[in-house]
């Protein structure tokens, strides 16, 4: 009787029996020719079958000689270029491979497909050295492909034991296995996998090609590995799917791709001689499903929908965009008879993507010029476009600054179709570049997007704003790659589905058409996790009053000006600096094989430059190897000296060049400190740990952190952040939005725009007569004397009938009433005359209305000082967060707007409340601690004669180490020879024990204490 095999030859059997149903042939051992690495009669039946002629020619030549030539093609180019161009032989060129042709007209084509012969072979033994033998190997035309090693849960087997396989036991030097022969090599049993394109024994990198746990449901979970299956093997999507007739032949035609390593241009200004080498690139799963879907939802359905993709940093967004820009360009309607797309724009401010596109068509067709990138450098952008357009170019590259102009080209070109790819730019990468933009766009309708600290704008504002400013073009696709999706985002590209609501009624939600998450990227250890390590510190300080009248001034403002204060106080910074600097020194430099690297990241420029200072300052004092950058736009007065200054002349780089990225790499610079600069897009695996002095909330706290999230295998095993601002629960509420996917809790509720208008009507500023009247006017192209009387009517009205609450209230709604009607309108079929007449009438009159701010009270900075500062660690730990779909709110559309009630106090009693919040540590009997730390065990050193004796013949570095012992035999002693006040001293010793903060910042204090007496040559007595 038999019965079910559950043995590794079973599982290899079953894989073998599946892959001969959908087309496979199996080939056995002994037709391998372990010289050429060719299965021989394969590769003859193929030529022989598509080329007889040139088969003939390759006979009369000799076969030998044609092996020796392709051997030596493979070996140069590698298997995949081999296959996508054949191979030169004499005056002939023979094809190797055919590809399946898009349309189903081509019938030759189709017919030259259907003979391509795909076989598999178990127990491949390679080479004559051995008896090592493979599991299996996919042949393409008699040519080895795919080398398959398998392990079996049933026998205790999994795997990792497949990839120990790979990197103990196969020779990276047989021939099967030299870089480029094959194109990847995977390691699998029931339930994962793994992939490698190239075998360097134990350095070989393996990366999973799994589904991972969630599969577009949104509701299993989300993370590495495969889903269970009802069905069949988890892991039978690898030969059922993907090893899939058409599906591979697209793979080499498509997707795989031998690439070099471009010279970094750092390396030519650093002097760094770096050998390119080859990489083979085989998509990651998630990579070849995204592109796949995308380009079969849109065959499918048309042109005209948008598509929001939720990729995690770490994800390879740039191939999958190139892979996505090349294959848009090419595909047919659901007819297969028509091409879709005229153009593919790629809208980006990466320029390394420029360069990265470019070269990636170059290797998949041999069409020359098919990209463009619309610079503006020569002649304007409008005509750049056309001539793009006039000469073909298929794909066509363009930033945020100069996508308003492709958008008004392409609706001028009604006839065309355009696929837009929309790449997640990070403009305040640079803040230059920041700063450009924002002077590009000045005065045309960005007055009322959210700011950075710097006055920068997000990009994804940008590019939603420019979409909302003009109707979404019919005649285009729109491709938008995100890692942290806004609800604007989310409701412009997004996929809407209904669901329920806790109040039982059906709302519209929005989901990302594909996601690939934070959780599976950190999991499948594709990034880190920066929240594995993060550390938050309290500062305690006290500010006393220097003002000389009892003046009122307003809680909540007060309080936010003292904290911003006492955090910027060039004493804070310096004292915060030394901690950055000796935890560097302590637990980073030596991470990353010796490599480390670190960032500070500051609130502002003025804290930037005291951060810079006092860095470099600690830096020479214990005379560390270590130097900073510090990294900021534009000029700003020194706090100190009070010239301007830039990040240039702070820096003031030896050779010059203020190429920060390629500064930074040198080994020396192991501090970058930024004031909203590099927060996003700044891609450095050498930075390890984070030391933060802003808040950081929503998207930008996401951002900034990942930074550090870049793998560098196998050294950088975590990373750490330090954060002096933020508590761990508000990093978290951050980071959960975009841990597994991003949700829209519903739509944008247009009655809401109902509201809007009769709220607005009720404060009489207009007239319904004075709004039409300025519409027919305005559309009829008249002089502006006659348009802006009616505008300035209803400034008048709005200043001299209303009062402030009025003000505040009627011109929150009219912005509300603009911003939500320009977006609803772009994205939503809208037949409301009266709305349209009304935005356009707010558009104008909102820029005019004015309200007078209270008067701005005396500077209450100039009323306080501060009379003590410590910082002391608050928190340690994993941020831990959920792994489930996270609910965002839609665009707030605001009915209200009266201005809040505002609170005011005289300054004493604002500072006694400020510094019961942010006072010192909480002891037992202040005044006895205070006795002896401040008196007592200062006492006690001095009596040491002997250890100061010591101390004082020191030199400063040996002095610092020696009061660290000095003041622990003080404390000990204390403990030991305590009496009466055992409670107090046993408090004291605790806290020096406990609290490393506490210790190193009374230990300094001794320190400081001892050698400045001794250096005033008043040595204690």
């Amino acid at each position: 009787m038999q019965t079910t095999d559950y043995s590794e030859k079973g599982f290899q059997q079953l894989i073998v029996k599946e892959l001969c149903e959908i087309g496979y042939t199996e080939t056995f051992s002994k037709d391998f020719n372990k010289e050429f690495c060719f299965n021989l009669n394969e590769l003859w039946q193929f030529i022989k079958t598509t080329q007889p002629k040139k088969f003939d020619f390759i006979q009369d030549k000799g076969e030998r000689q044609f092996l020796l030539r392709l051997d030596k093609k493979i070996r140069q180019d590698g298997i995949v270029d081999t296959l996508r161009k054949g191979v030169k032989h004499y005056d002939k060129t023979i094809d190797l491979f055919y590809p399946q042709p898009p349309s189903v007209y081509n019938k030759k084509a189709q017919d030259l497909f259907e003979k391509n012969l795909f076989t598999v072979t178990q127990e491949l033994m390679y080479t004559d050295a051995n008896r090592n033998e493979i599991d299996l190997v996919v042949f393409l035309n008699g040519l080895p492909v795919v080398t398959m090693e398998l392990k079996n849960a049933f026998t205790h087997q999994a795997v990792k034991n497949a990839i120990k396989q790979y990197r103990n036991t196969r020779n990276p030097k047989d021939l099967i296995f030299n870089f480029g022969r094959c194109m990847v090599h995977f390691a699998a049993d029931t339930d994962l996998v793994y992939m490698a394109t190239a075998l360097a024994n134990e350095k070989t990198f393996f990366l999973p090609f799994n589904k991972g746990l969630n599969n577009g449901d949104y509701i299993a979970p989300f993370g590495a590995g495969n889903p269970e299956v009802d069905e069949g093997i988890k892991t039978s999507y690898l030969w059922k799917e993907i090893l899939e007739k058409r599906s591979f032949i697209n793979i080499i035609g498509q997707f795989a791709q031998v690439v070099k390593d471009d010279d970094d241009p750092c390396n030519k200004k650093l002097g760094i001689k770096k050998k390119s080498s080859p990489k083979l690139i085989f998509p990651r799963y998630h990579q070849l499903k995204v592109v796949r879907d995308l380009l079969y939802d849109v065959k499918h359905q048309g042109i005209g929908k948008r598509y929001l993709i939720q990729h995690s940093a770490g994800s390879g967004k740039s191939n999958s965009i190139t892979w996505l820009a090349h294959q848009l360009v090419g595909l047919y309607d659901k007819t297969n008879t028509n091409h879709l797309f005229d153009s593919v724009i790629v809208v980006t401010d990466r320029t390394v993507l420029d360069r990265q596109i470019r070269e990636n068509i170059k290797r998949f067709a041999q069409v020359k010029s098919t990209v463009e990138a619309i610079t503006g450098k020569s002649g304007s952008k409008t005509s750049q476009l056309k001539v793009a357009l006039a000469n073909k170019k298929k794909i066509i590259i363009c930033t945020v600054q100069t996508f308003p102009f492709l958008l008004k080209e392409m609706d001028d070109l009604q006839e065309s179709n355009f696929g837009i790819i929309i790449d997640e730019a990070h403009s305040s990468q640079s803040g230059d570049t920041a700063a450009k933009m924002n002077a590009a766009l000045a005065g045309k309708g960005f007055d009322d997007l959210p700011k950075n600290e710097d006055g920068s704008i997000d990009t994804d504002d940008i590019v939603n704003h420019i979409i909302e400013s003009r109707k979404m073009l019919k005649n285009a696709s729109y491709f938008a790659f995100t890692a942290t999706p806004k609800n604007k985002t989310l409701e412009t590209f997004g996929v809407p589905y209904k669901d329920f609501g806790d109040n039982g009624l059906e709302k519209t939600k929005f989901k990302p058409f594909h996601t690939y998450s934070m959780k599976q990227a950190i999991e499948e250890e594709f990034i880190l996790d920066v929240l594995a390590n993060y550390t938050t510190y309290n500062s305690y300080y006290k500010l006393i009053s220097q003002a000389k009248k009892h003046k009122e001034f307003e809680i909540k403002e007060a309080n936010k000006k003292l904290r911003s204060y006492v955090e910027g106080h060039k004493f804070a910074i310096t004292e915060k600096a030394k901690i950055m600097v000796n935890h560097f020194h302590q637990e980073v430099h030596h991470l990353i094989n010796g490599k480390a690297k670190a960032m500070i990241v500051c609130k502002s420029i003025a804290s930037a430059m005291k951060y810079k200072d006092a860095v470099d300052d600690y830096l020479k004092e214990i005379k560390s190897p270590y130097r900073s950058i510090v990294a900021f736009s534009g000029k700003a007065k020194h706090y100190s000296t009070g010239i301007e200054m830039t990040e240039a002349s702070m820096n003031n780089f030896e050779d010059g060049d203020n190429d920060i990225p390629c500064q930074f790499k040198k080994d020396k610079y192991r501090f970058l400190i930024v004031a909203n600069k590099y927060q996003t897009g700044f891609d450095q695996p050498l930075l390890h740990t984070m030391y933060v002095d802003k808040q950081l909330s929503s998207v930008a706290a996401v951002q900034t952190l990942s930074r550090l999230n870049r793998a560098y295998k196998p050294h950088k095993k975590d990373t750490f952040v330090l954060d002096f601002f933020n508590k761990l629960e508000d990093i978290k509420v951050a980071f959960q939005d975009y841990y597994t996917t991003t949700i829209l809790s519903e739509e944008t509720d247009i009655n809401k725009l109902n509201d809007l208008q009769d709220n607005l009507a009720g404060y009489q500023v207009y007239s319904p007569e004075i709004i039409e009247e300025h519409f027919t006017l305005y559309y009829n192209n008249v002089d502006r004397n006659k348009t802006e009387p009616l505008i300035k009517r209803s400034v008048y009205y709005f200043d001299s009938e209303l009062t402030k609450d009025e003000k505040i209230n009627f011109k929150s709604q009219a912005k509300s009433f603009v911003r939500t009607y320009s977006y609803l309108a772009k994205i939503v079929d809208v037949q409301n005359p009266e709305w349209e007449i009304l935005w356009l009438y707010l558009k104008y009159l909102t820029p005019l209305l004015k309200i007078e701010d209270e008067p701005d009270d005396e500077n209450i900075i100039e009323a306080i000082n501060m009379d003590s500062y410590r910082v002391s660690r608050h928190q340690q730990g994993k941020i831990d967060l959920v792994a489930e779909p996270a609910s965002i709110e839609p665009i707030p559309v605001s009915e209200g707007g009266f201005g809040i009630e505002k609170a005011y106090d005289t300054l004493e009693s604002i500072l006694n409340e400020f510094n019961k919040r942010f006072g010192d540590i909480e002891w037992t009997d202040n005044d006895k601690v205070k006795q002896r730390l401040s008196i007592e065990i200062p006492k006690r050193i001095r009596e040491n004669q002997e250890q100061m004796a010591v101390f004082n013949n020191s030199d400063k570095s040996n002095a610092r180490d020696y009061m660290n012992k000095i003041v622990t035999d003080v404390m000990k002693e204390l403990i030991f020879s305590s009496k009466g006040d055992l409670v107090v001293d046993t408090e004291i010793y605790k806290t020096f024990a406990d609290n490393a903060d506490f210790k190193q910042k009374y230990v300094d204090l001794m320190f400081d204490m001892f050698w400045s007496k001794r250096n005033d040559g008043n040595r204690p007595q």
